[in-house]
């Protein structure tokens, strides 16, 4: 017959075993809101001359192409 041994654990592994199961979820809404503030954020000068611009696959499409004689500021 087996015996149970118990093993005490840290706080941390504790944590830890008890969050790996919400991972792929928290993951998934994650990503998902950071794309919906892109994409809400994504008219706003700042924020396509500093990241949308910047980031490697998105460039071209958001690479402001208006002549200054056409821009109002």
């Amino acid at each position: 017959m087996a015996r149970l041994a118990f093993q005490s654990r840290t706080p941390l592994q504790a944590f830890l075993g008890a969050a790996t199961p919400w991972t792929r979820s928290a993951a998934t809404w994650g990503v998902g809101a950071g794309t919906a503030v892109f994409l809400l954020l994504s008219v706003t000068p700042l924020v396509r001359r500093e990241v949308l611009q910047k980031t490697p696959g998105l460039s071209w499409y958001y690479e402001d192409k208006t002549p200054a004689s056409d821009k109002p500021f």
